[in-house]
Formats: C-alpha cells, sequence, structure tokens
C-alpha cells in the first residue's frame, strides 16, 4: 500500500488526534472526523446518564424509567464505555513519536503541558467550580458565593475530576514516554524517526493482547474496582491496563504505519469478533442484574466469575471494536464537507465544555414532567446542538482559542 504522509487538521487540534506525521501533505480526515464522533457520542452518553443511564456524572434527574430502554441504554453504554477511550488513546498514542521526534524533549514536553495542562487547569478552576455551584443553588443553596467558594475550596480532593481525566492520564503517558526516548537514546537505541510500511501483527498476536489485555484488568480490579479512583490525580487503575496497552500499541503503529497499511483481509475476522462479543453483552448484562434496574456490583471486581467474565470481555471488545471503528472511518470517511470540517475543529472544546452546557440544560428542563427516557431522547438533540454552539463561540476569544 502507497505509504501517505499527514498534516495538522488544524493549528489547535488537540494531541489526542494531532493528524501529523513526516514530509507530505496529506491529511488523514478520516481520524478528525472520528474525534469528532467519539467526542459527540461522551456528550450523547453523558445526557444519557442524566436521564437514568448507568455511570457516574454530576447530575441525575429523578423519574420514572422504564426497563426496556434502561437494558437498550445500559448496553450501549456498556459497549461505548469499553472501548471509546481506548481508542482515543490508541490515536493519541499514534501521533505522539512524531511530536517528540520533530521537537525533542523539551519542546515536546512544553507542548503537552500547554495543549494538555491548560485546558486541565481551565477545567478545574472555573468550569467546574461553576457547574457545582450551579448543582447547590438548585439544591438550595443559600449563603454567599464567597462562603462557597471558600468551603468548595476547602473540600477539593481531585486535580481532574470529570472528563478531564483524560487529559491527566494523556499528560502522564506522554512524560512516561519523553522519560523513555531520553533512556532509550542516550543508550544508543533510538528508533529510527520514520519507519515506514512494515506489516503489522498478525491477528493472533492481536488476539493474544486482547486477552492479556483482559487478564491485566482482572488482575488490576481484584484491589481496585470500576469506579476507584488514585487522587488528587483522578486515575482508575481499573481501567489502566487498557489504556496504556492501546497509547502503546499506538506509539508502535506509527513506526510501522499500521493504520493505513492494516489490510481489508486482515480486519475481516475482527468484524465478526466484534459481532460475537456485542452479542455476549446482553448475556453479561442480564448475568449482572440488568433487568432488575440494579447491576451486581460484583461486576466492578475482586475474586469472582462476572469479573473475570466482564475483564475478558472488555478486552476483546475494546481491540475489536478499535480495528473495525479505525477500518470503517479510513474507508467510508475520509473527507469532510462544511459542516464536518467546523464540529471537528470545536470538538475538543465540546470535550472540554460539555458538563457546563449540559448540567445547566438539565436543571432547566427538571421542571417538564416527562418519563426519563422519551426526554433523554429529546434532549440529547439539544445538548449536542448547544455543546457546539457554546464551544464555537467561546473559541472566537482569542485567549481560549488558544488552548482549545
Amino acid at each position: 500500500m502507497t505509504t501517505h504522509a499527514i498534516e495538522t487538521a488544524t493549528p489547535n487540534s488537540p494531541p489526542v488526534v494531532a493528524t501529523t506525521r513526516s514530509a507530505g501533505r496529506t491529511r488523514l480526515v478520516y481520524l478528525d472526523n472520528l474525534r469528532m464522533v467519539v467526542i459527540t457520542t461522551v456528550v450523547v452518553m453523558h445526557t444519557a446518564i442524566v436521564y437514568g443511564a448507568e455511570g457516574a456524572w454530576y447530575y441525575r434527574e429523578a423519574g420514572e424509567k422504564d426497563t426496556l430502554t434502561y437494558v437498550i441504554m445500559a448496553l450501549l453504554g456498556g459497549i461505548g464505555s469499553a472501548f471509546v477511550m481506548g481508542l482515543l488513546f490508541l490515536v493519541a498514542g499514534y501521533f505522539t513519536p512524531r511530536a517528540y521526534d520533530r521537537k525533542g524533549a523539551g519542546r515536546f514536553l512544553i507542548d503537552r503541558f500547554k495543549r494538555l495542562g491548560l485546558p486541565l487547569v481551565l477545567y478545574t478552576v472555573v468550569i467546574l467550580p461553576i457547574v457545582k455551584y450551579l448543582l447547590d443553588l438548585h439544591q438550595g443553596y443559600q449563603g454567599s458565593l464567597s462562603q462557597w467558594l471558600i468551603a468548595y475550596m476547602q473540600g477539593v480532593s481531585s486535580l481532574a475530576d470529570g472528563p478531564v481525566w483524560f487529559l491527566m492520564e494523556l499528560l502522564i503517558f506522554c512524560v512516561g514516554y519523553a522519560l523513555w526516548r531520553l533512556i532509550t537514546d542516550r543508550a544508543g537505541k533510538r528508533t529510527p524517526p520514520d519507519r515506514m510500511g512494515e506489516t503489522p501483527p498478525g491477528n493472533w498476536t492481536i488476539a493474544a493482547m486482547a486477552f492479556g489485555i483482559g487478564l491485566a484488568t482482572f488482575i488490576v480490579r481484584l484491589w481496585a474496582l470500576v469506579g476507584v479512583y488514585v487522587e488528587p490525580w483522578h486515575l482508575e487503575p481499573a481501567h489502566a491496563p487498557q489504556y496504556i496497552a492501546l497509547f502503546i500499541a499506538g506509539l508502535m503503529a506509527y513506526r510501522g504505519n499500521w493504520l493505513e497499511s492494516f489490510s481489508a483481509a486482515q480486519v475481516r475476522p475482527w468484524r465478526w469478533i466484534a459481532l460475537l462479543f456485542i452479542l455476549l453483552m446482553p448475556v453479561l448484562a442480564v448475568a449482572a442484574g440488568a433487568t432488575t434496574g440494579q447491576l451486581d456490583p460484583q461486576g466492578a471486581g475482586g475474586l469472582n466469575w462476572l469479573a473475570l467474565a466482564y475483564s475478558l470481555w472488555e478486552g476483546f471488545i475494546c481491540v475489536a471494536l478499535t480495528i473495525v471503528v479505525l477500518d470503517w472511518f479510513r474507508r467510508h470517511f475520509n473527507q469532510q464537507g462544511r459542516l464536518a470540517k467546523v464540529m471537528s475543529d470545536n470538538c475538543f472544546a465540546v470535550y472540554i465544555l460539555h458538563p457546563i452546557v449540559i448540567v445547566p440544560l438539565a436543571l432547566a428542563l427538571g421542571g417538564i414532567a416527562l418519563n426519563l427516557s422519551l426526554k433523554f431522547v429529546l434532549v440529547a438533540p439539544l445538548a449536542v446542538v448547544m455543546c457546539y454552539l457554546v464551544a464555537y463561540l467561546i473559541r472566537k476569544i482569542p485567549f481560549v482559542r488558544s488552548i482549545l
């Protein structure tokens, strides 16, 4: 397959998909589109949690929800959460070596702290306090703003609460990569800066990786259940094996140009594997008590069959869907219209800003009495449109645009 070179889609694209490669000028537009779809999915999933889906979020509305819709939302949410963020870590890893090769350790780290650290600070210092203050007002807080701020600052325990945990974890990975490069470069084992056209690993090797991710996940969850975080960094060990493995896979994929050289014949079995494990999800969900409206906490970890089954399922589904989705976008979505280009340019800002849109919107519509499932169907498209509109307008501010 002909080797393609790519360059940054926009000056302010986040490191997640900063589509930069060596000398050429052809963009991997499908990665821009993939990032936009993934972040839009995150907005929809967080809106779903407001209206009854499983998951952690700042606000959940009380109300009637039907069992069928709850099960469907649990299935879709479980599948999405099993691979979406791991996919972003793989793509982030894919473009990390190029940035380091071009800038060297010092400039690379400065750039990562600017492009990941500053949005993290913006969220933690500005956006999150606003969201929390609005929630406390909704719950009847009557004190002064200064009193609230003092109490809030005294209670802060996390530096990366909310969606910016991804920025924190990616920043740590980038620092680790820089240290590894410094050590190996000094030892005379520097990786060639641009090896192209290597054959991707075989499917049995990839399957072994998927099994390894699942097994490592189960072992970690013996002592760190899903939803347990290490503060103040807000890191969740329960998903660390997947994120670390896929970030490293992205690093290796860059050197071999695997994203472009993965053949249709090699992808085909992974479509069937993805379908098989998607069909297994309802079995796991029923076993975990989804039909009762309350999931069995054993699925979150510990020495039990449900935790083992879910960990192995998660390892295979994240690898299979990552391969299938990347191939699908590469073949069908490697172009952009005007709307897609605008959404792609602003989706990183949407990721950072969406809580400050979803939470006030949900509070404002809280007085409308509707079945929660129906309300989600009505509110989710509105939330997506508002998130992109707010992000577009806020990025018109020069200083904000430079970090979002």
